[in-house]
């Protein structure tokens, strides 16, 4: 195992990617700039040609715009305060949850989670294509999500979403504006990328 230190990173984009993956980034900034009905749909038809395991599809989406105050709110009321502070300024907040069991036979769902995290991939992707950012949250209290969206045990929350316009990062106070500002950075193919056994 190498050492934090002897870890690569770069900022530095090493081969062809779609522009819409240069492009993305989780932004904390959003404008107040309202998004299109048609818009948000087209995010969740994204989503909903992600591959899952046996097609099973188990991703549920629950969302608000802001003219859905009582449940915007109810979204809002269940992330940390530190994930409150910036994303109340979204338009759109969105809980991604997986069903546990496969519709076909009832059979627990090994790859639930991970097929809800290839749709919230894909619907991303197609937000950035249009203009937007999405936030992924892990942030957030999953009982009080639980309780107050009155989630069944068949389904479990996996990550809360902001999504928006992006906006100016000087709204943000100096240590988020910091984070928003500074370069992307990720490990290098050397470190997670192989060609022998371990």
């Amino acid at each position: 195992m190498q050492a934090p230190s002897e870890i690569q990173r770069s900022t530095e984009i090493a081969h062809t990617l779609l522009p819409e993956l240069e492009k993305r980034r989780s932004k904390r900034a959003f404008s107040d700039t309202t998004m299109p009905e048609e818009t948000i749909r087209s995010l969740f038809e994204a989503a909903r040609w992600a591959p899952s395991s046996m097609n099973s599809q188990p991703w549920v989406y629950v969302y608000a715009t802001k003219n859905q105050s009582a449940l915007y709110n109810t979204l809002l009321n269940a992330l940390n305060d530190s994930n409150k502070v910036w994303a109340q300024h979204a338009p759109v907040l969105v809980a991604s949850l997986a069903r546990k069991n496969h519709l076909s036979n009832g059979a627990v769902n090994g790859s639930a989670r991970y097929d809800v995290g290839a749709a919230n991939a894909l619907l991303s992707v197609q937000a950035t294509h249009a203009g937007l950012v999405v936030h992924q949250m892990g942030g957030y209290n999953k009982q009080v999500l639980i309780e107050t969206l009155n989630i069944p045990e068949s389904l479990e929350p996996v990550v809360v979403l902001a999504i928006g316009y992006p906006g100016k990062p000087e709204s943000l106070n100096d240590n988020l504006k910091a984070r928003e500002t500074a370069p992307r950075e990720r490990f290098t193919q050397e470190f997670f990328v192989h060609t022998k056994t371990f």
